[in-house]
């Protein structure tokens, strides 16, 4: 993923560089937001994101069992986490094409009276996705709102959160012989774009302090993570609230540029075609968790998704819906197995859940199983 491969002349990349050119040097993350959701040329205004004929593929569209596990987990949650409160908010973050949303919902129904008390509220700003979605949901439509905030729902409240926070912008700042500098992206002499220190506000002595020995060229980046633990405050003074995040990351302070960019399944550089490739980071877990702690939620986690979906009996599952299905054995398997993968999904992959202080903690977050995570329609 070189930064210096050819560039691709997109139109929003022939927008980005008259801005450049007009207002001077643009930080990461507004970079990204403009790559991600400018009104016009931003990529998530399209339609074909997901799946084998976009750019990526998510954990439910690799594998059903991953939303049915998730369902049922839901309704565990509700009956005995909530104390089945009446009605129930069931939320996403980022919804994508919807499912995920479709397996959650249709596994759930075996939890006696969840689904009937259930409303589902979808958190999105791409009005291309929502169309899919409704498309997706269409068997449940009697049961949809949608919103673009992130707390414009009310409480009671399960709140899912899968490959999400690995889309939102992240501010970088680089060392450099002179010092710590902010990382944006510039102009060079052929008028192409390129990555640059600048001068500029920047906590530097903070930096030095948490690694007075990094070489020139080390990276540290930083999300807007306050937003979220806010929103998640504000929801749980409205009433109980449980929440899952499932997302690539690390969970220890680290240093690094995670920025990347994936088109037609495969990476190129983030500079190479604003606006037609997703742009990501990997998520901070030390920082989220610090976040939402200092927001008075209470965590469980984060583990692996391999330890998470291990703890929801996605063994057992698989293999009845193998027993059920026998000529989708083989598919069933291999979903599973990438899932799992301990040097791919299963370890990449993190979990961490969030609660209303005073909740009890949630199923798949220690050796108790959930009793009846592994059923669900065959």
């Amino acid at each position: 993923m070189s930064n210096s491969e050819a560039r691709r002349d997109t139109p929003l990349a022939r927008r980005i560089k008259e801005k450049i050119r007009r207002d001077g040097p643009m930080t990461i993350d507004t970079y990204m937001s403009a790559c991600l959701w400018d009104a016009e040329h931003g990529y998530y205004r399209r339609r074909q994101v997901f799946g084998a004929s976009g750019d990526f593929i998510t954990a439910a569209d690799i594998s059903q069992v991953f939303g049915e596990l998730l369902g049922v987990w839901a309704g565990v949650v509700w009956q005995g986490v909530l104390a089945a409160p009446n009605p129930i908010t069931i939320v996403e973050y980022g919804p994508g094409r919807g499912t995920m949303m479709r397996d959650v919902l249709r596994a759930a129904r075996i939890v006696p009276g969840f689904s009937s008390v259930a409303r589902v509220h979808l958190v999105e700003a791409s009005e291309a996705l929502i169309e899919m979605q409704t498309e997706t949901l269409s068997d449940f439509k009697n049961l949809l709102s949608w919103g673009r905030e992130l707390d414009e729902f009310n409480p009671p409240a399960i709140i899912f959160a899968n490959e999400f926070l690995d889309s939102w912008p992240v501010a970088q700042w680089i060392k450099t012989p002179k010092g710590w500098r902010i990382r944006a992206i510039t102009l060079d002499a052929n008028g192409e774009l390129q990555f640059a220190a600048i001068d500029g506000d920047c906590p530097r002595e903070a930096f030095e302090a948490l690694l007075p020995d990094a070489p020139p060229g080390t990276v540290i980046e930083t999300q807007r993570l306050d937003q979220l633990a806010d929103a998640l405050q504000a929801l749980a003074e409205r009433g109980p609230i449980a929440f899952l995040m499932i997302d690539y990351g690390h969970t220890t302070p680290a240093a690094g540029d995670t920025l990347q960019a994936v088109r037609n399944h495969k990476y190129e550089s983030p500079l190479t075609s604003p606006g037609e490739a997703d742009l990501t980071v990997h998520v901070n877990f030390y920082d989220l968790a610090s976040t939402l702690h200092r927001a008075g939620l209470a965590l469980d986690g984060p583990v692996t998704q391999s330890e998470f979906l291990g703890a929801l009996g996605i063994v057992e599952r698989a293999s009845r819906l193998m027993s059920a299905n026998p000529a989708r054995a083989s598919e069933i398997e291999t979903g599973v197995a990438r899932l799992l993968a301990p040097n791919g999904m299963g370890s990449r992959f993190k979990v961490l859940a969030a609660r209303s202080a005073g909740l009890p903690s949630l199923p798949g977050f220690s050796a108790s199983r959930a009793p009846s995570a592994a059923a669900g329609p065959a």
